[in-house]
């Protein structure tokens, strides 16, 4: 059999519907997979040995280049020659779900019930039912499982093997990793500014760690952030600018990350490496808690079904918090 995941973007979603690739794979070894994915987050997927191949569009360009269109639609076409025996919308939007139909005759997705955008799963030929507001890691393996006629549990995903690969990482890596130290990557930027911890508050958090604090980034914005911190301690440095590959390598090589609620902050669960997310205006129910892998969650009320920009209770988690609980982490 060979199908087809479309799981589009963000960089956290595709991490988190990955987990189910090594239980599809223990279940049927033979079968063909291939994942459609938006081409600036193709990196995460890279080297998965569960993956037969990683197939890229750019439908974020079409936003700003209308002329792209065509040559979008064209290449998502050609990707039905590949002549599917199933694909599965594992994103439940509007977009997903057509280019899920270019692709394939048969298609699998959420329900009306159990997505946002519920004109998605007219798409649909078989439709999963799980609610909204489950546990995000709990409803990709859900719609990845049910149209083989199986359930991945609660349990395979907490003793789930590591399914992050890279290869040949930068030997600069190297340079800013210690050996006297805990290695520690902080995360502090995402896609809302009420999702970011404050920096002044992250400085706090590393000089009271004492530790090697690493800040990576993905935009100038994130990266002048990180400088200012950096002149504030002698106990954080900036990262240069990482691809996806470095970044696995980074976090698979350090000893906890801190972050937001973001895809690189998930990306040590993912990796099996010791992580405390903070949350502010999303819900912890978009993580799995284990005894490595923590959150911190500000005082406010999250609604799954209508999250609030404007809720920038992030900033009343106190550093004290933080700290004790990265250093029950890291072992001090």
């Amino acid at each position: 059999m060979r199908i087809a995941i479309v799981k589009l973007s963000a960089l956290g979603d595709i991490v988190h519907a990955m987990v189910a690739l090594q239980f599809i794979k223990e279940r049927f070894p033979e079968c063909r997979i291939d994942w459609i994915a938006e081409e600036r987050f193709a990196g995460v997927l890279a080297d998965n040995p569960d993956l037969n191949e990683i197939l890229t569009v750019n439908l974020k360009a079409l936003k700003t280049d209308k002329m792209r269109f065509f040559a979008e639609f064209q290449k998502i076409r050609a990707f039905a020659e590949r002549n599917y025996d199933l694909v599965i919308d594992a994103q439940g939007l509007l977009k997903s779900a057509i280019v899920a139909r270019l692709i394939g005759k048969k298609i699998a997705g959420f329900d009306a019930g159990s997505i946002r955008e519920k004109a998605a799963s007219w798409f649909y030929d078989q439709k999963i039912h799980c609610a909204y507001d489950a546990n995000t890691i709990d409803r990709n393996a859900r719609v990845l499982s049910g149209p083989w006629g199986f359930e991945i549990v609660p349990e395979q995903i907490r003793n789930k093997q590591p399914f992050l690969f890279y290869r040949n990482p930068s030997p600069c890596i190297d340079d800013y990793l210690r050996r006297d130290r805990k290695n520690i990557v902080l995360v502090t930027g995402s896609t809302w500014e009420s999702r970011n911890y404050p920096a002044e508050n992250y400085v706090k958090v590393a000089e009271a760690l004492g530790q090697n604090c690493l800040v990576v980034w993905g935009s100038e914005q994130e990266k002048a952030r990180g400088e200012w911190m950096a002149a504030q301690s002698d106990a954080i440095k900036v990262m240069p600018k990482l691809d996806l590959n470095d970044l696995k390598a980074l976090i698979a090589r350090c000893d906890l990350v801190i972050g937001n609620d973001t895809g690189p902050t998930h990306m040590a669960w993912a990796l099996n490496r010791p992580s405390l997310t903070i949350f502010g205006p999303t819900p912890v129910s978009r993580v799995y808690q284990t005894g490595i892998n923590r959150v911190v969650k500000s005082a406010s009320k999250v609604n799954p079904y209508k999250l609030n920009k404007n809720d920038f209770s992030i900033r009343e988690i106190e550093p004290q918090v933080i700290v004790q609980e990265a250093a029950r982490l890291i072992g001090r």
